[in-house]
C-alpha cells in the first residue's frame, strides 16, 4: 500500500512541487510550496480524523493534499485538471491501487473554485483545507508599498485557526486580521467564492461552515 509518507518523501514529487511553485513565484502568486501542501495535507487529515473516518481515508486525503497543486507546473489555468492527470501517472507508476488512485485524482481535479465540486468526502476535506490556508507567511513580495490585494489580505492575517466540532456538526475558520493593512471587505472581495465553496464542502461532510473574523461571525 502506498502511503502519505511514501508520496511525501518521493524525490521526483519534491521536484514537481518545487518547479510548480517557481512558476507561481514568477507570476506573482503567493507561496504554494512545501509549507502550503504540508499544511493542507495535515489540515485535511485532521478534518476527516475529527469526523471518525478511517485511517485509509485520512492517508488518501493527505496524499491528495500533497499533490493538489502540482498542475501549476503546466499552467496556472486549469491546474486542478492537469494536476489530476499528473497525479494519476505518478501514483500508477508507484503501483497504488486503482480505486485509491481514482479517489485521489477526483479530489485533486475538483479542488479549484473555478470548476470544482465537493463530489465526495475526500474532495470536501481537501477543499476546506486548501481554501482556509490564508496567512502572512504566504506573501513573498517584500515591498509592502507594492502589495496587490492578494498580498495585502494574506499579509494582514495574523492568526488562522480551523476547528471541527463533530458533536456540533460545525467546521469553524477563525481569522485575526490587522485591518490597518487590509479591510474585511478586501478579504471577501477575493475570497468570497472560496468561502462559499467551503460551505458546500462542509455540507458534503454533514457540517455547517462558519467564518469568524476578529471575533465576529460573518458566515
Amino acid at each position: 500500500m502506498i502511503t502519505y509518507n511514501d508520496v511525501k518523501n518521493d524525490e521526483k514529487i519534491k521536484a514537481y512541487i518545487r518547479k510548480a511553485d517557481e512558476s507561481l513565484l514568477a507570476l506573482g502568486f503567493t507561496e504554494h510550496s512545501f509549507a502550503h501542501v504540508g499544511l493542507v495535507s495535515e489540515r485535511a487529515g485532521y478534518i476527516l480524523e475529527a469526523l471518525g473516518y478511517s485511517e485509509k481515508d485520512i492517508d488518501l486525503v493527505k496524499i491528495a493534499g500533497h499533490l493538489h497543486d502540482i498542475g501549476n507546473i503546466v499552467n496556472r489555468k486549469e491546474h486542478s485538471q492537469s494536476g489530476a492527470v499528473m497525479a494519476f501517472r505518478i501514483l500508477d507508476n508507484m503501483n497504488m491501487d486503482a480505486e485509491d488512485i481514482a479517489t485521489v485524482v477526483t479530489a485533486i481535479g475538483n479542488h479549484d473554485e473555478g470548476d470544482g465540486e465537493a463530489v465526495n468526502a475526500i474532495a470536501a476535506a481537501l477543499i476546506i483545507a486548501d481554501k482556509s490556508d490564508v496567512r502572512r507567511t504566504r506573501v513573498r513580495n517584500s515591498d509592502i508599498i507594492n502589495f496587490d490585494i492578494h498580498d495585502r489580505v494574506n499579509y494582514s492575517v495574523i492568526e488562522t485557526k480551523l476547528e471541527v466540532d463533530a458533536k456540533e456538526s460545525t467546521v469553524k475558520l477563525e481569522l485575526i486580521i490587522d485591518t490597518e493593512i487590509s479591510s474585511v471587505m478586501n478579504y471577501f472581495e477575493i475570497f468570497l467564492k472560496r468561502m462559499l465553496m467551503c460551505q458546500k464542502a462542509a455540507a458534503k461532510l454533514n457540517l455547517s461552515f462558519k467564518l469568524f473574523i476578529n471575533g465576529q461571525q460573518l458566515l
